[in-house]
C-alpha cells in the first residue's frame, strides 16, 4: 500500500470513530429546508406555507401565450406553444395542448390536471394541520389561514371543473401506506356543491378581516361562489340541454360527470342570482356604477382604462387579483413586451382578430357593419369608447417611440399598413409601417392581424419596451363580473327590467347608451356586452363553452385586416404619418392564412381530455367523450 492510500484509509477510520461517538450527526437538520413538524408549531412558518398556496395563481392570466388566443379575441403570433392544438381541435390524451406545461414563470399550468392536484394537496395539508394548531391563535390567525386555504382549494377545483368536468374530490392529504389512492371522478353536481361549500366556509371564516391586496377575502369567496353557480345553471352544465345541443354530449355514457342531471334550471338560476347579489351588496366595491346617463366618450375611455389598470378609483372594482411589483421582476409585469408593437421592440404575442374588433358597437349603440359604407370607409371612428382603451389599430396614438426609432415616427402613431410616399415628382414608393412584419425596426415580430392589444399595458411613456416592467394586477374576480352574473340570472329568470338596470350601469360608465331589448334579444346584447367589457380576462373561453355557442364563435376562422394608404393627388409625403388630408385609406378583411392557423371546432372540445398519464395512473378514471 503506497503512502497516499495509507493516509486515506486512516482518515476514513478516524471519521467512523468520530461519528460513532456522536449519534447527533445523523440527526442534523438540513439548512435549506424546514421540517413539517416545525412548520405547524410556528405561526409565522404556518402562515408562510399558506401564503405559498397563492403560487397556484402563477402569473394570473398574464403570459406570452394568453388564453385569449384560444378564443375569438386574439390570435397567437408565434409558432407552437400548444395554442393551435386547441384552436384546431387537435387535443388528445397524449397532447392536450396549451396549459399543460410545468414552467413556473408563465400561465401555462392553467389546464394542468397534475399541477392543480399538487396544489390541492397543499391546501389539504394546511387544513389538516390547522384543525388543531400547535401555536397560539393570536388575532384569530388560524381562522384566517383556514379561510384562505379553503378559498384556494375551491378556486383550484373550480378551475378543474371548468376544464375537465367532474373530477375526483380529495378533501384530505393522502398518507403513505393507504390501501387505495385511485379515486373515481365525482359527478358535476357533487363537484359544484363541494366548491360552493368551501367558498361559503371561507367567506364565513374571512368575515371581519381586512385582507391585503392579493389575498383571499370574504368578497373573493362570495365572488367564486357566484361564478361557479352561474356556470352550474348554464347550458353546458345542464344534462338535457347539453344533450340536445351536442351529439357528442348525448352519446356519453356518464352524463352525470359532465352535467347536472337532477333538479330544475330555474332553481339553479335562482341560486346563482342570489349568490351574485350577495357580492353586489358588499360595501366598498364598485367603480362609477351610480350613473343615470352615459358619460362622454372621453370619460368612457378613461373609466375603462382606470378599471383595466386598477388605478384612479378603478381598483375598487378588483375583488381579487394577482399583483406584481418591480422589486420582483416576474413575467406578469411584462405585458408590454409580450403584446406590444414590434415597432417598439415588443413581441406582438396575442393580437386581436377582426371578429373581436367588429363586435365593438358604434357610439350610438348600433352594430358595426362592413356593409355600411360609412363604417367601412372609416372603421375606427365613433366606436364604443372601450375600443380605444383596449385595441391599438392603424393610426392609433401611442407612446413615444424608443430613441433609436423616434426619428422615424415623431407623431407616435401605430403603423400597421402599407402606405405610399412621394416627393411630388410623380414617383411613388411603397412604405411598410413600423409595426408590420416588414418593419425597418423588427421584421420578425409583428402582428399578423393588423392589431395589437392595448388593455393591461401601462400607457406611461417611461414604460416602452422589454427593458421596462409594469405593475398592473391581473383581475381574478371583479365586481363587474358579479354584475354580469346577476344580470344573466335575471335574464334567464325572465326579469328583464332588473337585468337592464344593472347592465346599463356598466354601459353608462363606458359612455354607451342604454340597452332596451327584452327576451332573447336582451340575452344576445348581454353576451356581447360581457364579451367587450371583460376582454382578454379569461372569460370568453369558458363563456362560449357554457353557452354552447363555440361552433359559431370559437370555431370561426381567425380574420385579419390589411390597410392601404394611397397618396391623394398632388400630395407630398416623405416621412409617413396617419393623415386623412394626405391619404385615402382602404381596409380589406380576409381570413388568416390557414398555414398560420386553421381554426376548427369539434364538440369534444367542450371539455378537454384527461392526459393519458393520469388515465394510466388511475384505472378508475373515465375519459371525456370524443377522445
Amino acid at each position: 500500500m503506497n503512502k497516499f492510500k495509507k493516509i486515506l484509509v486512516a482518515a476514513v477510520i478516524a471519521g467512523f470513530a468520530v461519528t460513532s461517538c456522536n449519534d447527533d450527526f445523523v440527526n442534523t437538520s438540513p439548512l435549506d429546508q424546514v421540517s413539517e413538524s416545525a412548520v405547524w408549531t410556528d405561526a409565522a412558518l404556518a402562515e408562510a406555507f399558506v401564503t405559498e398556496l397563492y403560487a397556484s395563481l402563477h402569473m394570473g392570466g398574464f403570459s406570452e401565450e394568453m388564453q385569449a388566443s384560444l378564443t375569438d379575441e386574439t390570435s397567437f403570433t408565434h409558432p407552437g406553444r400548444g395554442i393551435t392544438t386547441i384552436t384546431e381541435a387537435r387535443s388528445n390524451p397524449a397532447d392536450v395542448g396549451w396549459g399543460q406545461g410545468t414552467n413556473t414563470t408563465g400561465n401555462n399550468r392553467s389546464f394542468s390536471w397534475g399541477q392543480m392536484y399538487i396544489r390541492i394537496r397543499a391546501c389539504n395539508i394546511a387544513l389538516a394541520n390547522l384543525e388543531a394548531p400547535k401555536f397560539t391563535n393570536t388575532n384569530k390567525i388560524v381562522e384566517r389561514m383556514k379561510g384562505e386555504a379553503l378559498f384556494m382549494r375551491a378556486y383550484l377545483y373550480h378551475q378543474l371543473v371548468r376544464v375537465y368536468g367532474g373530477v375526483p374530490l380529495v378533501d384530505r392529504p393522502y398518507a403513505l401506506g393507504e390501501a387505495d389512492y385511485l379515486a373515481p371522478r365525482n359527478t358535476m353536481e357533487e363537484c359544484i356543491n363541494f366548491i360552493v361549500k368551501d367558498a361559503e366556509q371561507a367567506a364565513t371564516l374571512l368575515d371581519g378581516f381586512t385582507m391585503v391586496p392579493g389575498r383571499a377575502s370574504k368578497a373573493a369567496a362570495l365572488a367564486l361562489k357566484a361564478r361557479i353557480l352561474t356556470y352550474a345553471a348554464s347550458d353546458l352544465y345542464d344534462a338535457n340541454t347539453a344533450k340536445a345541443k351536442s351529439t357528442v354530449m348525448a352519446a356519453f355514457s356518464k352524463p352525470e360527470i359532465l352535467a347536472i342531471t337532477s333538479g330544475s334550471r330555474a332553481e339553479r338560476w335562482t341560486k346563482a342570482k342570489a349568490a351574485a347579489k350577495a357580492v353586489l351588496d358588499l360595501s366598498g366595491y364598485g367603480y362609477a356604477t351610480n350613473l343615470s346617463a352615459p358619460v362622454s366618450k372621453e370619460e368612457g375611455t378613461t373609466n375603462y382604462m382606470n378599471l383595466s389598470l386598477a388605478r384612479s378609483g378603478g381598483e375598487r372594482d378588483l375583488i381579487f387579483g394577482r399583483y406584481f411589483i418591480n422589486a420582483k421582476q416576474e413575467d406578469g409585469g411584462r405585458q408590454g413586451l409580450f403584446n406590444g408593437p414590434n415597432g417598439y421592440h415588443n413581441w406582438a404575442g396575442n393580437a386581436p382578430i377582426q371578429h373581436f374588433v367588429d363586435d365593438y358597437e358604434m357610439m350610438d349603440g348600433t352594430k358595426f357593419s362592413w356593409q355600411n359604407p360609412t363604417h367601412a370607409g372609416d372603421p375606427y371612428v365613433n366606436r364604443d369608447p372601450r375600443f380605444y382603451a383596449s385595441i391599438l389599430y392603424d393610426g392609433a396614438p401611442w407612446k413615444p417611440r424608443t430613441a433609436d426609432v423616434a426619428s422615424k415616427d415623431p407623431a407616435n402613431q401605430i403603423q400597421t399598413g402599407q402606405y405610399e410616399l412621394g416627393d411630388g415628382s410623380g414617383t411613388k414608393t411603397a412604405y411598410f409601417g413600423l409595426d408590420t412584419r416588414k418593419s425597418t425596426v423588427e421584421d420578425w415580430n409583428g402582428s399578423y392581424t393588423g392589431y395589437y392589444m392595448r388593455k393591461f399595458i401601462d400607457p406611461s411613456a417611461s414604460i416602452v419596451d422589454q427593458n421596462t416592467w409594469q405593475q398592473i394586477p391581473w383581475p381574478v374576480f371583479r365586481y363587474t363580473e358579479a354584475i354580469f352574473n346577476y344580470a344573466e340570472a335575471c335574464i334567464e329568470l325572465g326579469e328583464d327590467a332588473e337585468a337592464r338596470t344593472w347592465l346599463n350601469k356598466i354601459r353608462f360608465r363606458a359612455g354607451m347608451p342604454a340597452i332596451t331589448e327584452s327576451g332573447d334579444a336582451l340575452r344576445q346584447r348581454y353576451r356581447n356586452e360581457r364579451r367587450i367589457e371583460m376582454a382578454f380576462e379569461e372569460q370568453r373561453y369558458f363563456d362560449a363553452r357554457r353557452w354552447m355557442i363555440a361552433p359559431t364563435t370559437l370555431g370561426r376562422k381567425a380574420n385579419i385586416i390589411t390597410v392601404l394608404g394611397t397618396l391623394k393627388p398632388g400630395k407630398t409625403v416623405t416621412l409617413y404619418k396617419y393623415d386623412k388630408n394626405n391619404y385615402n385609406y382602404e381596409y380589406k378583411v380576409t381570413d388568416q392564412d390557414p398555414g398560420k392557423e386553421n381554426r376548427l371546432w369539434l364538440d369534444k372540445m367542450y371539455f378537454l381530455p384527461i392526459h393519458r398519464d393520469e388515465m394510466n395512473r388511475n384505472k378508475n378514471l373515465v375519459q371525456n367523450p370524443g377522445y
